[in-house]
């Protein structure tokens, strides 16, 4: 079994490698071989009998992608791209490396012609405001941001290279990853982990938008989870729409800091100071809020189902179980 990771360096990308490292397997077959690719070197592990190698490089760049498929990998997680806020930021680059990128990679697997399983991690951004209390499967995507639109872009790209045969893909539409670790990204949504990370680590955290504003969360335990099963479903079974909408815990930005009370008392949440940004409540405000994820349930993707679950799998996996 050999395994191509883009976007490897990136939080999710390395707690995959650490998953799939821990297995030793994937689909029922022992992993001999991880091709790691990413914009700057990924960490490879240190695995006996697997072949580990790095690849670094713009995706969108010519030959590229052809290089990282010569190998033939038998599953492709396709994890690059740029985030939210830089992506609305910069509108070339987030267009080259979300669109075009996905666009140079998917083709490269089609004119290998070797028909992997492909997974790729697109976004609950693809949908766009007015919307129901929930959203159902059937919802239509109208995305409101250039990321939206990008994701919308490649998850119809995905469709129709599957139902052409050049590879099994299938799209997993993410929640917002929460609690992320690490430094804050660019991403508009990074102030849904900030207000939960950094007061755990001793620090101040600054909170953008209103406690009203109400989205849907899944931890970084989930989305693992999500990919890994991704890889291994039965295509037959997913049929033609091959674009999923994850589970998650939907919740207020309130209801998360009274979580984080819940666990870490009130001197912890006291660290989160209110402070308006326009920016990025211009974003936050055009997304969708939670959703039925039905197909995805019954095809056997699950995620938490409370946020403090999601604040004590921080805990747990990045604090060694302590609070600052």
């Amino acid at each position: 079994m050999r395994i191509l990771i883009t976007g490897a360096a990136g939080m999710v990308g390395r707690k995959l490698i650490a998953r799939l490292a821990k297995d030793g397997a994937l689909r029922g077959r022992k992993i001999t071989a991880l091709d790691l690719h990413d914009i700057v070197a990924p960490q490879g592990p240190a695995l006996v009998g697997v072949d580990v190698s790095i690849h670094t490089g713009d995706l969108s760049e010519p030959g590229a992608t052809a290089a990282l498929v010569a190998f033939r990998p038998d599953v492709i997680f396709h994890l690059a791209g740029i985030v939210s806020g830089e992506a609305e930021a910069n509108f070339d680059l987030g267009y080259r490396v979300n669109l075009d990128g996905t666009r140079a990679l998917f083709d490269a697997v089609r004119l290998a012609a070797f028909a992997p399983r492909l997974v790729f991690t697109s976004s609950i951004a693809v949908f766009g405001a007015p919307f129901p209390d929930v959203i159902p499967d059937e919802f239509h995507p109208t995305p409101l941001t250039s990321y939206g639109t990008q994701k919308q872009m490649s998850e119809a790209l995905l469709a129709d290279y599957s139902r052409r045969g050049f590879f099994d893909g299938i799209g997993i539409r993410l929640p917002t990853i929460c609690v992320r670790p690490g430094k804050p990204n660019k991403a508009a949504s990074g102030f849904f982990s900030g207000i939960i990370r950094e007061p755990l680590s001793g620090r101040e955290a600054i909170l953008p938008v209103p406690r009203s504003v109400l989205h849907t969360h899944a931890s970084p335990r989930s989305a693992v989870n999500f990919l890994v099963h991704a890889a291994e479903i039965d295509g037959d079974k997913v049929g033609p729409r091959r674009n999923l909408t994850m589970p998650g815990v939907a919740v207020t930005v309130g209801e998360q800091i009274e979580a984080l009370e819940r666990i870490a008392g009130a001197a912890v949440a006291k660290r989160i100071r209110e402070q308006p940004d326009e920016t990025i409540w211009a974003i936050v405000k055009g997304w969708p809020t939670r959703f039925e994820a039905r197909r995805a349930r019954e095809l056997g993707f699950a995620a938490e189902s409370s946020f403090d679950e999601i604040i004590r799998a921080h805990i747990e996996d990045e604090l060694g179980g302590k609070i600052s």
